[in-house]
């Protein structure tokens, strides 16, 4: 009897202490990353991406062979390691035993197999494609000149995957860092087809993964329990909002109701660097801010409208006074700096003072029937933004002298882009580019006469196709730039786009955040992210 009572007596001590202790030590609160992210993506198919915003999720729901550091640098992300044959063709990539799908399935060499396949099947109408094409058989492929299956990608086993290219490619293992690269999960996709990537059907492989999307509102991720790097991953859950309204997003981020925003009005940029310090940041970034000019317009036709478009535009003044010193006024299309390449192809007006330019294009247009007695008529298309409202006036502006009578359409992002890739009917586009990775083929592959996806302005060149392919099977560094710096030299000439401005990248990043860290690409994982109360 005594016994008993004293095992009893016993049993409520402790459960009188652990009592005591759960109400001394409050739960952890959940760690929310509330995220701007310019606007609402128009597909979470990784291979029918074609914008950074719907970039900045996909790389936080997927993992591909590689992935990005917090400074935005190539590391290992399904491969742990990897090797490329002496001809510099074969690359073997080694997966590591840990990587699983949301759903506990491990990742295996055959679901990259898979998605490589599936990006390159016509089928699938990945407007990406051609960034993949350095790997054997792709472009036929995805011309529906051969089988999925004659892809130069195979699964050794399951934790080794082999991929074979038509020719050494130096920036191949930069390619698979880009949202093409992410690889599918087979069963989803098998079972519910396009459908896959709805919140309530969607595998994933990243740190996080879908439950929530909310057009025009929010899309929502939590934390992926089976990421292989889960234990060093902060946050719980990503709330990413488009935020399309620069300024109502700035009001929001004082507001404390985002805690970064990956861009910022530029009609205030002074109040901004006044009022928010370190937490506005302004750095270089790989990017062009170009018009597409549409070659199926009777007078665009013309060179010399294109040239004299080109020529009468105050670059300065649109890189200092509209957007705030945070753009660099841009005479090439390629972005100084890029890696295997030296000096772009620069405007031959580049150091032509203003007036002398414009007394130019005044001549170009004169030549072909346009002036002030003979208006040319042109519509500006642009995606909802303060800053690309503000460029196209002050564009307007420039060209009014010279007889060119601009009218200006606004859109939203997706419909846009869509309008754009679609062949829709537009005489000048704005748009940009964001190199994907470093080198002057990411930029100058875009009007390749076959890249439907982004030769918005319908660009037909043999003789840059021709010099295009050249570089693709040229080995030699040194050659191969030389023979993409004619290309660009030919594409300065032709004016398929109106280069305007080199991108500088600017984010709003409250100070309770650490883990992001400027880089020239502007890549931010979310796994990196800390958000501190």
């Amino acid at each position: 009897m005594l016994r008993t009572l004293t095992k009893s007596a016993l049993a409520a001590v402790l459960m009188a202490s652990a009592s005591m202790t759960a109400l001394s030590v409050p739960a952890m609160a959940e760690m929310v990353y509330h995220r701007g992210n310019t606007a609402d993506p128009e597909t979470l198919d990784q291979h029918k991406t074609s914008t950074t915003y719907e970039a900045h999720i996909l790389r936080d729901l997927y993992e591909g062979l590689v992935a990005y550091s917090a400074d935005g640098k190539i590391v290992p992300g399904v491969a742990s390691e990897w090797t490329v044959s002496d001809d510099g063709k074969v690359y073997t990539f080694k997966l590591r035993d840990d990587a699983k799908w949301s759903n506990g399935d491990p990742v295996v060499a055959g679901d990259f197999v898979f998605s490589l396949q599936r990006i390159m099947n016509p089928e699938t109408g990945a407007k990406y494609a051609t960034v993949l094409y350095p790997i054997h058989n792709a472009e036929p492929i995805n011309k529906g000149e051969k089988k999925p299956e004659e892809l130069g990608v195979k699964a050794v086993d399951d934790h080794t995957l082999e991929i074979t290219l038509d020719a050494p490619t130096p920036y191949f293992i930069d390619l698979l860092g880009h949202q093409t690269g992410l690889p599918v999960h087979p069963a989803s996709v098998e079972k519910y087809g396009t459908d896959f990537v709805k919140p309530e059907n969607i595998v994933t492989n990243g740190a996080f993964t879908l439950t929530e999307f909310v057009p025009n509102d929010h899309i929502t991720a939590v934390k992926n329990p089976n990421f292989h790097d889960a234990a060093n991953v902060a946050v719980d859950k990503v709330i990413y909002y488009p935020t399309e309204d620069r300024g109502a997003a700035l009001r929001r981020f004082q507001a404390g109701e985002l805690d970064t925003n990956n861009d910022a009005p530029t009609e205030q940029v002074k109040y901004m660097r006044e009022n928010l310090g370190d937490q506005f940041r302004v750095a270089p970034y790989l990017g062009t801010y170009y018009y597409a000019v549409n070659f199926n317009d009777e007078a665009l036709a013309k060179p010399e409208v294109r040239q004299a478009l080109s020529i009468s535009i105050d670059r300065e003044f649109l890189a200092d006074e509209i957007w705030g010193s945070t753009m660099v006024a841009a005479y090439s299309f390629v972005p100084p700096g890029i890696g295997n390449y030296g000096e772009p192809a620069y405007a031959d007006y580049m150091d032509m003072p203003m007036i002398d330019r414009e007394e130019k294009a005044a001549e170009l247009l004169k030549s072909v029937g346009y002036g002030p007695d003979n208006p040319l008529k042109l519509t500006i298309n642009y995606n909802t933004s303060e800053n690309h409202k503000n460029t196209a006036v002050a564009l307007a502006d420039m060209w009014k002298p010279l007889g060119v009578e601009i009218s200006l359409i606004n859109t939203d992002t997706k419909t846009h882009y869509a309008m754009l890739r679609d062949g829709g009917d537009y005489d000048l586009a704005r748009a940009g580019w964001i190199g994907d990775y470093s080198d002057p083929q990411n930029f100058l592959f875009l009007v390749e006469s076959d890249n439907t996806g982004f030769n918005y302005s319908h660009y037909k060149n043999p003789d840059y196709d021709k010099l295009m392919d050249e570089a693709a099977a040229t080995i030699d560094l040194e050659k191969r730039a030389a023979v993409l710096k004619q290309a660009e030299e030919i594409f300065m000439r032709d004016l398929p786009f109106i280069p305007m401005m080199y991108y500088g990248s600017m984010n709003l990043v409250s100070d309770k955040v650490s883990g992001f860290e400027d880089n020239l690409l502007n890549i931010h994982p979310s796994r990196y992210i800390s958000i501190s109360n």
